[in-house]
């Protein structure tokens, strides 16, 4: 079991880019909601990003997974990665145009007129960050984990570091908090009246800046558009597309029909707007639980892949997919009971929707749980299975959403999320027994999460109020937890070892 150590060994090298480097991102969250303090400012922005994650799929075209199937082998790796480049080039080119010269009309229809730079600058960003995510697929092919970590931490540098420049540095000497003998330099750089639009500008420059830093795996780039290669690749990319935008869709239809579908005055003394943008950045909470998924499947889609045939792939990934949900069940229950010291990061404004973080903790635990068990219609190229699980959970997400949203608010909005979440790890399970039998210890897995769920509940019905009791309280339960999974998965820690 030498596989579990390089599968976690390489998951710690992109969790450094990916957990570290999105959770200092993230830190970004408690700036923006002590700047701007009336919640509606932001908005504007935060609809848009929902917006970007659906593009960005169709931008990609799941030609990462893709790299993977056809470029895994070394001689074949150059050609289909000219191949796949060229066509992401192409797309790129033709979505960021007809985005970019119809920015008017979209500001318009989204109802935030005078704001079409925005869209114009995601325009670009979008073709610029798909071109580098095809870059970003080939150094982890090649397993240059500390090039891919290096450049994603100067990417996340530069994002934070504007930020920080505009809306700590330039927006304090502005406000006479400090240096006002700067406040020209300051109000050349940064003008309050559009605040929240530097949030934009600042990803803007960070993708640029990363392409460039990319130019390496651009050297041999030739464009290549060969119809006949490519067919048999867009046939196997086309069910990953559907299947990802459906997944992305599944992810953002909260945030994309919340607007439209809450009531007026559903919440005391807050506007529509107000109750989307708080409800959009406590959603950003749920980041604990999405960066270890992200982190781990950078590593494991790789490796398993490098597996395929292997007889012993269903066994690795049975004992992959335990440890997996068992860090995450933990996460899960981690940050679900200290909501009450970790929502104190978030501006006075925004703690209203912090009683939908657990649930959407959850949620995104059963999002990371299905992104490992369905690695069995990867291998099998039987990708058509996946296309009609997300689609299916697309429309559970929707449907729920249209019934619960005017009636539960922000709780319908993480309701209806989890209960698609949970619908897909069930379809994918049931029918990856059908077709490809992994032993999963899935009652174990169960009762690990049900106990997690029963600590989550009593900790919301007794609550402690007094931090300096609670916190050491919480972290004796987070402890008990631990050593529960210790003492009932001891001959699994001494395998570990002993593969180590």
């Amino acid at each position: 079991m030498s596989f579990i150590k390089k599968l976690a060994g390489d998951t710690v090298l992109y969790g450094i880019s990916s957990i570290v480097g999105r959770f200092l991102n993230w830190l970004l969250v408690i700036v923006h909601t002590r700047v701007f303090e009336l919640p509606r400012v932001l908005s504007d922005n935060v609809e848009l990003y929902a917006w970007v994650i659906p593009l960005n799929v169709i931008y990609t075209f799941g030609m990462e997974t893709t790299f993977f199937r056809y470029g895994s082998k070394k001689e074949n790796q150059q050609d289909y990665f000219n191949h796949i480049l060229s066509f992401v080039l192409l797309l790129g080119l033709f979505l960021s145009c007809l985005i970019y010269f119809s920015a008017t009309s979209i500001v318009n229809y989204l109802e935030y007129p005078g704001k079409a730079h925005l869209v114009k600058w995601l325009a670009i960003i979008m073709a610029v960050d798909a071109i580098c995510a095809i870059a970003f697929v080939k150094l982890r092919a090649q397993n240059k984990a500390r090039r891919f970590v290096r450049i994603k931490l100067i990417n996340i540098s530069i994002n934070i570091g504007l930020n920080v420049f505009y809306f700590i540095f330039c927006q304090g000497i502005l406000l006479g908090n400090f240096l006002p003998s700067l406040q020209p330099f300051a109000a050349y750089f940064y003008k309050p009246s559009i605040g929240p639009d530097y949030i934009i500008w600042a990803n803007y420059v960070a993708s640029t800046v990363t392409l460039v830093l990319l130019w390496k795996e651009f050297i041999g780039f030739r464009f290549k558009i060969n119809w006949e290669k490519l067919q048999p690749v867009l046939q196997y990319a086309y069910p990953l597309l559907i299947m990802g935008l459906a997944g992305s869709i599944n992810l953002t239809a909260d945030r994309l029909m919340f607007r439209k579908l809450l009531p007026d005055g559903f919440y005391s003394g807050l506007s529509t707007e107000d109750a989307f943008s708080i409800y959009s950045n406590v959603y950003k909470l749920s980041i604990f639980m999405t960066l270890v998924v992200q982190a781990y499947r950078y590593a494991a889609d790789p490796f398993f892949f490098s597996k395929m045939g292997d007889k012993n792939s269903p066994k690795m990934i049975a004992i992959s997919t335990k440890w997996f949900t068992l860090a995450c069940i933990v996460i899960w229950l981690a940050v679900s009971i200290n909501l009450d010291w970790i929502g104190l990061l978030l501006g006075p404004s925004y703690r209203s929707g912090l009683v939908v973080v657990s649930t959407l903790l959850l949620a995104n635990l059963f999002i990371g749980v299905y992104g490992n068990i369905s690695i069995w219609f990867k291998l099998t190229d039987k990708t058509h299975y996946g296309t009609w699980i997300t689609f299916g959970a697309m429309l559970i997400t929707i449907a729920l959403n249209m019934v619960l949203i005017p009636k539960l608010g922000y709780m319908g909005c993480a309701y209806s999320f989890a209960f698609s979440s949970f619908a897909m790890v069930a379809a994918c399970y049931i029918l990856g027994q059908k077709h490809f039998p992994v032993p999963y210890e899935s009652l174990k897995i169960f009762l690990y999460l049900l106990a997690a769920g029963i600590l989550i509940l009593l900790n919301s019905y007794f609550k402690i109020e007094h931090l300096g009791f609670s916190i050491p309280v919480h972290l004796l339960q987070i402890f008990g937890f631990l050593a529960a999974i210790y003492f009932f998965e001891r001959k699994g820690f001494d395998e570990l070892k002993m593969a180590q």
